[in-house]
């Protein structure tokens, strides 16, 4: 039997089909999505530019940056080059309509808000922002940009909600860099939890969530925790396996003289030792949700906990340990969740910080949220915000057709709206800044 002609080979290939009824009117559609963004741009020749954009970042191009969305749509590379590099447009006012958009569509009073880091590996030394750190994508410290980004998870799907560039510390100081590559004055070092916090303050007012969940390198952050708490906000977070906690729900030892001397307290252990620990009656099966290869089941358990960081001893969390049955992997998270909140649904809250991962494949393999040449900090912005946009709309069409990813799929021309109709090059340096010099994008 052929490899083809295996029953899980063919439910795969059933599921990646894409009926042309499925894409019909994409590019109509494409089309009436696009007027609630193209107000958000102040010239008519930005307008324009801005769907001829977006409608390359949709495209089947092998690279979607600007020289051959411009090559496909027979115009001129600069003017688009500058646009998306330098152009004078509020990328935050089309962020802010997008995120009204994620609103009106997606409201869940469960939804979860999920804040995450990309790397973006760089070669040279001349990007803003670029420097020696932890780069995700390469498993290991290297030359590299470094994202912070936001995601809405709901029952139905997710969205992008925010992005933006960690300045390294360095980077910050140095006042011949920031000139250069024209970064704001009011731009200073943050911390990337520093920096998820105020993306949260100015994302979350009117967006429906019940949770915030992210990876362990905000989760081990005890200020980000502590400032989310101030913020009665309900949190899920990763943390790392070596994170010291104190049993609250385990008998204290017995004073060394009965009555005599203070209370003794549980000892600190690591939470891998504490979950090894445990007998296996303490763990509870819990289906998560459906998953492509059928649904998605884990193991969990919790307890009432204290952490303790850099010697001090924070205030009551719980402790969540979540395996997924059939893998060796341990996943652990702090949540500030009552006792009254279900373990199922705080393992639902943090299962969904996964599909940011989603997120950042669908839009590197199919909005071009890594295919980017801009140096500079206006660049940078103008190039994610263009395709998230195109993320966002990518992310509509798979609810459409019901959870199916229409990215993913080429088989039919259809699937991937064609260029816009050429136009007149925009004025050149008609949106620029003074004294900012243009960019390649």
């Amino acid at each position: 039997m052929s490899l083809l002609d295996h029953h899980e080979a063919q439910a795969l290939l059933a599921d990646a089909v894409v009926s042309t009824d499925a894409v019909r009117g994409r590019d109509d559609r494409l089309t009436d999505f696009l007027q609630r963004y193209l107000p958000r741009f102040y010239r008519v020749e930005q307008r324009a530019t801005a769907a001829l954009v977006i409608r390359g970042r949709l495209g089947g191009l092998e690279r979607k940056t600007s020289e051959p969305i411009a090559i496909e749509a027979g115009l001129p590379r600069k003017p688009i080059q500058f646009f998306v590099g330098s152009g004078k447009w509020d990328d935050e006012s089309v962020m802010s309509e997008l995120r009204a958009h994620v609103g009106d569509e997606m409201a869940d009073s469960d939804g979860v808000v999920v804040v995450d880091g990309s790397s973006f590996p760089k070669k040279g030394t001349e990007s803003c922002g670029v420097a020696r750190q932890w780069c995700g994508r390469l498993g290991k410290v290297d030359n590299c940009q470094v994202g912070v980004f936001l995601a809405y998870a709901a029952g139905d799907g997710y969205a992008p909600l925010d992005r933006r560039l960690y300045l390294p510390e360095d980077w910050s100081g140095d006042a011949a860099r920031r000139e250069k590559r024209h970064v704001p004055p009011e731009v200073a070092f943050r911390e990337r939890w520093q920096i998820a916090l105020e993306m949260l303050d100015r994302s979350l007012p009117g967006l429906a969530h019940g949770w915030i969940a992210g990876d362990d390198e905000f989760g081990r952050a005890s200020e980000f925790r502590a400032a989310l708490r101030r913020r009665k906000e309900r949190y899920a977070l990763d943390v790392p396996c070596n994170t010291t906690v104190r049993d609250l729900e385990r008998r204290r030892p017995p004073r060394k003289r009965a009555g005599v001397g203070r209370k003794r307290e549980t000892p600190f252990v690591r939470a891998d030792a504490w979950a090894a620990s445990r007998s296996e009656s303490r763990w509870e099966r819990i289906e998560v949700r459906d998953g492509e290869k059928g649904p998605l089941v884990v193991d969990a358990m919790t307890a009432r906990v204290r952490t303790r960081q850099e010697g001090r001893v924070g205030p009551e969390e719980r402790l969540v340990v979540i395996r997924v049955v059939g893998e060796s992997r341990i996943d652990y998270a702090l949540t500030d969740a009552g006792p009254e909140v279900p373990l199922a649904e705080v393992v639902r809250a943090q299962r969904r910080r996964h599909r940011i991962e989603e997120m950042f494949e669908a839009g590197n393999g199919e909005a071009g949220l890594d295919h980017y040449e801009v140096r500079s900090w206006v660049g940078w912005r103008h190039h994610m915000t263009l395709s998230l946009v195109a993320l966002w709309f990518l992310c509509l069409e798979r609810r459409r057709v019901g959870g199916g990813n229409p990215g993913d799929h080429r088989a039919a021309d259809a699937a991937h709206p064609g260029p816009a109709a050429p136009r007149p090059a925009a004025e050149p340096g008609g949106d620029r800044p003074r004294g900012v010099a243009g960019a390649a994008a």
